[in-house]
């Protein structure tokens, strides 16, 4: 284990390891094939306490601040094999972030002790058909009208879409640009809100994605989160932390790709002898081995940054990219190495493959990752 980890971390890591083996890993392969996990999975992941770190104790959480108490729990999380899982138990870490910091004192102790506990599901809507990573140009307009806003619009590829309880909606109620862009809280059964049909996705079946719709939705003024008008900039810090949980998973992904291909090629013979005694092979494991090594590492130092206070926008942009990389090579090289059953669903190794695409382009792709570094270093 890295240095980085203290003595609390490894006992949190190992509560998140233990849920995983009773409550996941038996189970996820038909998860992954229903397209959903039931819902009373988040119930027991609260009351392990693995919803609510980071999160401040007055409102229900534990240890706000503490970043490599997440990355341990995030870990273990993806030791489930199933990215869309992650994703879906997750979904609070980015949809919850605005309310507790920003929102009005009542509304935050109604609605975030709930979704901490697991009882209640939080979800994060900002990307709009056609409008992808252009956050400054989103569509969906919310208009003051006494003490409701109208809200009118859609959005699309929202984590936990269909089954989210709260959801923290990025609106446009100024002129044109991240100038006039605010954040709504709008329940589920708010009049004129509705969710569409599950997406169906290349990788991540195991997560519930969908489109959401707002007809005319009146949604009380006292929802609005933080001021009007400076809802970008709570977008913008949210995702220093959705890049950083987003390089985990993609290290981690392949961390899982390499271990399955190990462990395969020492079992599997050809031409008399493993798989792993030809040079080739070695030195492929090699590489994934040092890749993997390499990414966790820089990860852990963006982490660190974090931690002392930091913004370190142009440090996770690139460990973001860069372990996406090596994520998808590694889950490339892998099904390589498993032969014909790596490309059968029964394999692990098929499913890490699917599921790293999505990386690098969540929470920003990588092109928009480059310009953000290019800035950073002023090109």
């Amino acid at each position: 284990m890295s240095d980085y980890f203290n003595e609390t971390h490894e006992q949190v890591r190992q509560t998140a390891r233990k849920f995983i083996e009773t409550h996941v890993r038996p189970h996820i392969d038909d998860w992954e094939e229903a397209g959903e996990f039931p819902r009373e999975i988040y119930k027991l992941a609260g009351d392990a306490g693995l919803l609510g770190i980071g999160f401040p104790e007055t409102l229900g959480g534990i240890c706000e601040g503490d970043i490599f108490m997440k990355v341990a729990v995030s870990e273990e999380l993806m030791r489930s094999t199933s990215g869309g899982f992650v994703a879906s138990i997750g979904s609070l870490d980015i949809g919850l972030p605005p309310v507790a910091k920003w929102a009005k004192k009542d509304i935050r102790e109604q609605i975030v002790p709930p979704v901490l506990r697991g009882d209640k599901i939080a979800a994060l809507a900002v990307t709009e058909p056609g409008g992808g990573s252009d956050v400054a140009n989103l569509k969906t307009r919310a208009v003051k009208d006494g003490d409701h806003y109208i809200v009118n619009g859609s959005k699309t590829f929202i984590t936990s879409g269909i089954r989210a309880d709260h959801y923290t909606v990025a609106v446009r109620t100024g002129g044109e640009g991240h100038g006039g862009i605010s954040l709504l809280l709008i329940d589920k059964g708010t009049p004129g809100f509705t969710t569409g049909n599950k997406l169906r996705k290349m990788g991540w079946w195991a997560s519930d994605t969908a489109e959401l719709f707002f007809e005319d939705c009146r949604v009380p003024a006292d929802r609005l989160i933080g001021a009007e008008n400076a809802g970008f900039i709570a977008i913008m810090s949210n995702f220093l932390a959705e890049r950083l949980s987003l390089s985990i998973m993609a290290y981690m992904t392949a961390q899982i790709a390499y271990e399955a291909a190990l462990d395969y090629t020492r079992q599997r013979q050809a031409f008399g002898r493993p798989v792993a005694g030809f040079q080739v092979t070695r030195h492929k494991l090699v590489d994934m081995a040092t890749q993997i090594d390499i990414a966790r590492e820089y990860t852990y130092r963006c982490a660190a940054l974090m931690q002392a206070g930091k913004n370190p926008i142009k440090q996770v942009a690139m460990a973001k990219n860069f372990s996406v990389d090596v994520c998808e090579k590694v889950t490339r090289e892998a099904v390589q190495l498993f032969g014909g059953i790596g490309y059968m669903r029964e394999s692990v190794v098929e499913r890490l493959y699917r599921d790293a695409k999505i990386l690098s382009i969540g929470g920003g792709t990588t092109e928009i990752m480059k310009e953000l570094i290019a800035k950073q270093i002023r090109l």
